[in-house]
Formats: structure tokens, C-alpha cells, sequence
């Protein structure tokens, strides 16, 4: 009889559990038993790893093998544990000795030829395996570049079940080592000589531009409502040219969730630029904020993670899942349980929304429907779901003649993101020492008791707010719009016209 262990990763959400996987050959009839709550696809791992073994040029131990993957009681999804169990029952049959597996964490899937295959959420499992303690990590080579992004390990990456056993053996091969990724530049963008989108394609419209600039600025939710052809999916598919890029660790929070939801983009593994997700009407609720009954994905709110998640036509949305926006629009993450577990998905984003002012979305005299057909169908986007945007736009048919006059005025997407990378380092200043980085992360409370805004400022609220046409979450929200229009401005406070206009912005009058 003899045993061998060596370690891999499972996956719950984003988060990574150190794995021991351990091979056990004994007497008995023939088999393979896999013990420890094994998915489908990875009891399916005893025939993949058989003929991998074979077909590698090695002996299948003869005798009854069990494998057993601790803690017994969590998950395990997906074909990453191959490499790990075939090392360690090649370890236990005495093909390679069991002490060289010891230090390393092995991550990949094989092919019924002994070749390794890139698996999903390799990064994610790196970094816990890190903060477990461990530096040396065995993966496919297809992964080898986004395993490197977390310095201070050792990755090796081998193309197929030999390489590993040569690894083991002591022999030499033909192999990747990578260290520290100092070289930031294999990381960067394969060159694309595609022309981007540039705020300057958009003539007219200079409030939703503004109100677009705002967004960006203090990371605020915007509505925009208007007839087709007034530019509302142009704008929004500029914003991502406006936002700042991300820093060192949002890249390599939001590279981690794109890691696990297998859309990480080919030959450079590392996000650099904020995502922007938009997906489709007939998006379902598990579509939109993850899910699934077997395997828990990420949803578009986290792989807009750190960018803008846009719903065009957003009435024509379901009910429900606009609602189910509202969690992750207050606690910026995503919590989904199930009987077997639950996992939390980072969901901090900038929602905007587009919508059509009736059914027909016609302008103008063309249209014909009622006020009242009018007011249904905005009335699909609740209230509660409204209240949490903090700018709302409403979008006119633009003349020819103001397109050609509008044409040398109109800003570049450069020239406005210069000004809110100069907005958000003002208020990274202000907050510095505090869990947020911008304006629209500060809880009320927090607002209200650290960073006051002068009486004067605040008649124009506090008018409303008797009035009862704002609530107590809307002028929070007011507020936090009119600290982005005094770091635009290069105010130390907001003055009476930033809460003014962060206020008509707020109530959808803004001329």
C-alpha cells in the first residue's frame, strides 16, 4: 500500500479554498474511487485521467486507487484537479517521488492524450493560494500569463502530463518559469489599429454630455430618457473613453472575475481599462446578477466590476430583474445562496439607463400615445429603483443646423477625461484615510457628518425636501453630485450652483 498528496484549488465564487488531494493505492479489484463531493465533471476526471496516463508513455497502478479531496465538505467543480490527481496516484505508485509534490499547488485539465488545458478562474485561485502561504504553482501553459500577475510566486507551466512527471523527476526539459511580472509591457493590449469611439462623434446634447462628465467623475448613476436618434447609445458606449484606467488592484480584482467567467481577452490576461457590459433586453435575473444551478457565475453587474453596466431600453427589461439591481447598487456586491453554498461577487458599478419617453418612441407629433400609456411604461422602472439614480437626462431631437454648429465645439473624449482625472484626484485627496475613492460611495450618514456643505447651499433641498418633491436618500444623493461639480470646478466646496444644478440633474429638469 502506499499514499501521496499534493494540493490544488477549488473555486466558490471568487473566493479559493486550498484543496489536499490524496491518493491512496491498495488491494482490491480494479478502480478508481474519487471521495469528497465531487461534481459531475470531475468524477468524469477518472477516465480522462486514465488514458492520460497511458497515452503519457506511463503504468497505470494496478490495485484499487481511492482519491479523496479535503475539506470533504466543500464543492468541487470542474476538470482543474486532472493534473493534481493523476501526479499524486502516479506518487503514490512510486512513478515519481511523492516529496517533490509536496511544495506545489497544481491547477489544469488533460486531455485524454496527456496534453494540459487552460482552465477558468486560474488567478482568483493563485491569489488565495498566496495568502495560504504557498508560492510554487503548477498550471497549463495556456494559463502560465495569468497566473504570472501575482508577484512573488513561481509558476510552472507545462504543456502536458510529461513535462510535469520531468519536472518531478529531476529531468531536464524544455519549460516556463515566470517569476515576478516586473515587465508590464507583456502585459499591455496587443495593438489595435481600430478607430475608438470619441466623445466628439456625439454633436448636440451638451446637458447629457455634461451629465455624462459628471458620471464619470464622481462614479453617479445616470437615466437618460429620450426618442430614438438622440444619441443615448452613443453616449453611453463613450463613457468607458472617459473613466480613468484602473489602478494595480482593481486590475487584478476585476481581471479575477472576468478569470471565473471565462472572459478573460486572448494573449493579454490582465484588465487594465474599466469593462462596460450591455447586455440585452431579454437578459434573464441569473444573467444579469449571476447565478446558475450547477456551477455559480459571475452576472454583467460584477463583470462591470470598476466600469458601467448600460441597459438600453431599460423598461423593456423584466420587472424583477431591474429589481434585483438593488442590492448591488447599495452594497456594491452581489450575494447568491444556494442549498450547497453561497458566494459573494464583487458588483461596484456605474449603471446607466436608456429609455424611450412611450411604447412608440416616436418624436414629436409622430407619436400617438396617451399620457396615460406614457406613464405606464416609464412606470416600469420602480421607484426604489429610480430614487438610486443620481442623474436623469431627458433627450431632445437635435436640428441640422445645430449638429454643424455644435461640430467645432464639441470636446474630445481626451480633453474631458484630463478633467475628471483631475476631479477624482481632488476628491482621492478628500477622502484619503476613508474606505471610498468617490463622491458616490460615501454612506449619508458619513456625508452629512464629515463633509459638511454650507447653509447657503443647502436652501434650495432643504426647500424641496418640505415640499416633499425629494426625499431624505435624494438629497444625500444630490449632495454627492454637487461635491463631483465642486471637484470638476476646482472648489473646495459646493457652491449654491453646484447643488442647484446637481439638484435639477437629480430631478430630471436640468436645461
Amino acid at each position: 500500500m502506499a499514499l501521496a498528496r499534493t494540493r490544488s484549488m477549488a473555486l466558490l465564487g471568487v473566493e479559493g479554498h486550498v484543496i489536499e488531494v490524496e491518493a491512496h493505492l491498495g488491494e482490491g479489484p480494479a478502480g478508481l474511487t474519487l471521495v469528497g463531493l465531487p461534481d459531475t465533471a470531475l468524477r468524469e476526471a477518472r477516465d480522462r485521467i486514465r488514458a492520460a496516463v497511458v497515452n503519457s508513455g506511463e503504468c497505470w497502478p494496478e490495485g484499487h486507487i481511492t482519491v479523496s479531496l479535503s475539506p470533504a465538505s466543500l464543492p468541487k467543480r470542474g476538470s482543474g484537479f486532472d493534473l493534481a490527481i493523476a501526479a499524486a496516484v502516479l506518487a503514490a505508485a512510486g512513478a515519481v517521488p511523492p516529496s517533490a509534490l509536496h511544495p506545489a499547488v497544481v491547477l489544469a485539465e488533460l486531455g485524454l492524450d496527456g496534453r494540459t488545458r487552460a482552465v477558468q478562474g486560474v488567478l482568483p485561485a493563485v491569489l488565495a493560494g498566496v495568502r495560504s502561504g504557498h508560492t510554487t504553482f503548477v498550471v497549463a501553459r495556456g494559463n502560465a500569463k495569468e497566473a504570472a500577475l501575482v508577484p512573488g510566486i513561481t509558476v510552472v507551466a507545462v504543456a502536458s502530463l510529461g513535462e510535469l512527471l520531468a519536472h518531478l523527476r529531476g529531468e531536464p526539459i524544455d519549460q516556463d518559469l515566470f517569476g515576478d511580472p516586473a515587465d508590464t509591457e507583456r502585459h499591455e493590449p496587443p495593438a489595435d489599429n481600430r478607430r475608438r469611439p470619441d466623445l466628439a462623434d456625439v454633436l448636440g446634447q451638451p446637458v447629457a454630455r455634461r451629465a455624462l462628465e459628471i458620471a464619470a467623475a464622481g462614479s453617479h448613476h445616470l437615466m437618460m430618457v429620450g426618442p430614438p436618434g438622440t444619441g443615448k447609445s452613443l453616449l453611453a458606449e463613450r463613457l468607458p473613453t472617459i473613466l480613468p484606467r484602473l489602478t494595480p488592484e482593481d486590475s487584478i480584482e476585476v481581471t479575477a472575475v472576468h478569470s471565473v467567467a471565462g472572459t478573460l481577452p486572448k494573449g493579454s490576461p490582465l484588465i487594465v481599462d474599466p469593462p462596460f457590459c450591455a447586455p440585452h433586453h431579454t437578459a434573464t435575473r441569473a444573467a444579469i446578477v449571476g447565478g446558475g444551478s450547477t456551477r455559480l457565475r459571475p452576472g454583467c453587474v460584477s463583470l462591470a466590476h470598476r466600469g458601467a453596466l448600460f441597459l438600453d431600453e431599460a423598461p423593456e427589461f423584466a420587472r424583477g430583474v431591474l429589481d434585483s439591481l438593488r442590492q448591488p447598487l447599495e452594497t456594491g456586491e452581489v450575494v447568491i445562496a444556494r442549498s450547497a453554498a453561497s458566494v459573494c461577487f464583487p458588483a461596484r458599478f456605474l449603471l446607466v439607463l436608456a429609455a424611450n419617453p412611450c411604447p412608440c418612441g416616436r418624436p414629436g407629433p409622430a407619436c400617438t400615445c396617451s399620457s396615460s400609456q406614457r406613464r405606464r411604461y416609464l412606470a416600469r422602472l420602480s421607484g426604489p429603483l429610480v430614487d438610486r439614480v443620481d442623474l436623469k437626462v431627458e433627450l431632445q431631437p437635435v436640428a441640422h443646423a445645430e449638429l454643424l454648429a455644435d461640430r467645432p465645439y464639441a470636446e474630445s473624449s481626451a480633453t474631458v477625461a484630463a478633467r475628471v482625472t483631475q476631479a477624482r484626484q481632488r476628491a482621492a485627496r478628500r477622502l484619503a484615510g476613508t474606505p471610498w475613492s468617490t463622491n458616490a460611495e460615501i454612506p449619508g450618514a458619513e456625508l452629512r457628518r464629515h463633509f459638511p456643505v454650507a447653509p447657503p447651499a443647502l436652501g434650495i433641498l432643504a426647500a424641496a425636501l418640505e415640499r416633499g418633491d425629494i426625499s431624505a436618500r435624494g438629497v444625500d444623493r444630490t449632495l454627492r453630485v454637487a461635491w463631483t461639480l465642486a471637484d470638476l470646478a476646482g472648489r473646495p466646496q459646493p457652491a449654491v450652483e453646484d447643488t442647484a444644478f446637481a439638484y435639477a440633474l437629480w430631478s430630471g429638469r436640468a436645461q
